[in-house]
Order: C-alpha cells, then structure tokens, then sequence
C-alpha cells in the first residue's frame, strides 16, 4: 500500500486523494476491480498479486456527504510468482479477474485468479481471541505435559477489531493457457474459468477435479483461427453460458444439451461491410469483454472501438452500437506499433440496464444512455477540478479549429488508460482504475 494512490470523488465532483504516493513500480497497477453484490464493498486486484478491500462508510447525521466515501478494509497477498518447472514458464503474480459471492453469513468470499490459479478467499471480522489453553502459553508456546497440573476452560476475550483473509479454496493445474475471465454460476454452488482454449466448470466444493464444457483446440494448431476471450454465465438462467472470440462472435451454450458445448445454440455475429475492411479489421474486432445485463435479456461486448448490445432473441446483428472513440480510425497504424490497438478494455451496466459505460484513452471514460441515446465523456484525473467543482465533459477535437475546452487527438495520451471499471449494483456509483489509481465517482450530492 505504500506506493497505492487511491481518490474518492463524486460523481461529476473532483477527487480528494486518500492514499497516494508520487512514486509506483508495475506491481502496483490495477489489474480488476469489482462491488461486490451489495455494493458495501470493493476489491481491487494489481500486477503484484494483491487484493484490497475497501468498505463504504456508514452515514451520519453529522456527516451524511460520507456515506458515498470507500476507506481500506483489508489488503491481502492473493498469488505470488511461481515458475511452471515441467514447461519452464514463469506464472505471474498478477490479478486477472475478481468474482464476489452472494453473501450468506458474517463473512464475505470472493474468487481471484491469475492465468493458473484461481482462489477461493474468506474474508471475516474478529473481535474476539481466545485464551486459557491447556497445552500452550499464553505467547503461544508449547507446554510441557509435566508442567499441566490443572485443567483450564478456554474462553474468549474480548480484543480490537481485526480483518482476516484466509484462502479457503485453490483450484489449480486444470488450465495449460492463461485464464483471462471467471464467473459465479446462478446456482451459487459452481462457476467457469475460461483460458484461451478451453472453459472449465467448476463446484466451489471440489479443487481437485473439474470438468471441460468447452474445448475449441483443434488437432493441428497450425489450423487455429480463434481463441476465446471471454465467457460469463447467464445471470438468471444456470444452465445458459456465453463465450467471446477473437473474431468477434459470440456463442450462447446450453448445458442441458449436452455436457461438451462444443456446440452453440445461439450465434452472434455481426456482417463484416466489405468496403471498411483492412489489414487490423480481425485486430479490432475481436471482442474484449462481454458482459449479459441484470436482466439477462441483452448481451454487451467490447472491441476496440465500439460497443455492442445484442438481444438474446436476435442473432442477426446487434440492436445498439455505440461509438467509443471512432476518431482513433486513422491511427490504427500508430496504435499498432505501440501495442496499443491490443489493449482490452472493459465495459459495465449501471443497476437498470438503462446505462453502459466503458474506458478508453487519456484516462477518459465514456457512457452511453439507452433510452435518452445522450453520451458523455468524462476524464478521470486530479488535475481538472477543484473542491466541490462538477466536473466538466470532455470533448475530443478531431479536425478543423479547436475550441478551449477540447482535446485533438494529436494529444491524447495513450499510456493513461481506463481498462477496468465497475458500476455499483443499485446507486450511480462507478469505481474506474487508472495505472495505480482508483477512482471512486457518485451521483451529485445535494
């Protein structure tokens, strides 16, 4: 945490750093950010393996602005580096992906994976220590049995309030590619993780067995044309999956169908138009992230430059496209030199379905309103506002004379990126992630 900076601004308000540090190394970048069902809480996962839980504060009546504000709830080590000695591969350290639990008791679980382990984490609150042991002291050493000349009742003491994470679950060595996406299963009992190739399900009760529903490795890799990047269960619906690629399809699977789904029931794909075709048209196709909505009738995806909303019932073409950031058109050769055309952003509902938001450069985020078709592009940054200023939409110039306010696109910069960000489950509250620092935004408060 020493070199983690952290913001907590309102939404359309700037932030206040809480945590913050003008030094970070790469192991402090934020790789996944997720609420948690409730939305009480939010973790984090970086480049280093380490997981950080922030919990919403309770409102007051002296202080009733507080109660959108996120403070550090526990910080944990969840993966460390190993090294694969039979394939002489090093695993990384970093967080993929974080998946709460419903929550069913005191305690919170949450699942966090890197690209070949994924981990089941306990995380609960002790207020309470025992003590009065018979076979040890009070510092915890063993005692001798010739010195036991009494039996002793433990009992418990009351103590300061402490958060304790503890790994409850590994599941590990069922994936020969990098896992890039997990999801919970409706049921609450299973969930998939999903590498390059292959979709495994998973019970939450069982670590040393799972089984593959999805395998699309063909004989000879010389005849490989795709890989998935992406697959989440139906929110309602246990038995529904779907799965993305990087050709830019997404397959919908029926588990009651058969138990290998190689086979899709539904697919979606949208036309290619001859006359925009390039060279880096199967690069920004494929698909980022996909996400189905609360109500589980539409199906979002991301790829490079849009974003898509497909009806389940409609597999012909998507019924809304939205247009992130069209002006990056023209750089794509630019953007392919530096990498950046392979960079994989996220996208999110709010609560209602009604609006999606996703990331994109100069740490500009981007949302789209379904019904009122409005878009906004804001900036998360702290050195546009001021205390208790509403912050401004930005503008991108992409031709012609610019006005004050207005960027060209000349001047983005394409190292500071939103790739992960996440929407609160019932409020407008967003938590985006920016290298190594989270912003927190919420409606205005009156």
């Amino acid at each position: 945490m020493k070199c983690f900076s952290r913001y907590l601004p309102y939404l359309f308000r700037p932030p206040t750093t809480i945590l913050s540090s003008t030094c970070h190394t790469e192991a402090d970048v934020i790789s996944t950010v997720e609420f948690n069902p409730s939305g009480e809480l939010l973790a984090t996962g970086d480049k280093g393996g380490r997981v950080v839980v922030f919990q919403r504060e309770q409102e007051t009546k002296s202080e009733p602005q507080r109660r959108g504000e996120y403070n550090v709830y526990s910080t944990f080590q969840s993966h460390d580096p190993e090294f694969d000695y039979l394939k002489s591969l090093e695993v990384e350290e970093k967080i993929n992906k974080i998946r709460w639990l419903p929550q069913q008791n005191a305690a919170y679980f949450l699942l966090s994976t890197n690209d070949k382990t994924v981990k089941l984490w306990k995380i609960r609150e002790r207020d309470r220590r025992p003590e009065g042991y018979n076979l040890k002291d009070e510092d915890g050493r063993i005692r001798h049995p010739s010195t036991i000349t009494s039996l002793r009742v433990p009992v418990l003491q009351n103590a300061d309030l402490m958060v304790e994470a503890t790994a409850r679950r590994v599941f590990s060595n069922a994936h020969t590619y990098h896992i890039n996406s997990i999801s919970v299963n409706s049921d609450f009992q299973t969930y998939i993780s999903t590498d390059d190739l292959r979709v495994n399900l998973w019970n939450l009760e069982i670590t040393d067995q799972s089984f593959n529903i999805v395998d699309i490795k063909p004989c000879n890799m010389e005849d490989l044309t795709e890989v998935i990047t992406a697959a989440e269960f139906h929110p309602q619906q246990c038995n529904t999956l779907a799965y993305s690629s990087s050709r830019g399809s997404i397959r919908l699977c029926d588990m009651r169908k058969q138990a290998l789904c190689d086979t899709h029931c539904k697919f979606f794909e949208e036309p290619e138009d001859p006359s925009t075709r390039s060279f880096f048209s199967e690069i920004i196709s494929s698909i980022s992230d996909i996400k189905f909505s609360h109500s589980g009738r539409f199906l979002m995806t991301r790829d490079y430059l849009t974003v898509k909303v497909w009806d389940l019932n409609m597999e012909t073409r998507p019924v809304q496209t939205y247009q992130v950031h069209d002006y990056l058109r023209g750089k794509l050769c630019s953007l392919y030199e530096n990498d950046c055309i392979f960079d994989k952003f996220e996208c999110v509902w709010n609560g209602s379905d009604s609006v999606i938001m996703t990331g994109s450069y100069n740490n500009f985020f981007r949302m789209f309103d379904r019904n009122t078709k409005k878009d906004v592009t804001l900036e998360a940054s702290r050195e546009n506002s001021k205390p208790r200023a509403i912050l401004k939409p930005r503008k991108v110039c992409v031709g012609g004379k610019r006005r004050k306010d207005e960027v060209t696109v000349d001047s983005l910069d394409f190292s500071k990126k939103i790739l992960h960000s996440t929407w609160h489950p019932q409020e407008n509250i967003i938590a985006v992630a920016a290298s190594n620092n989270l912003y927190i935004f919420q409606d205005k408060v009156t």
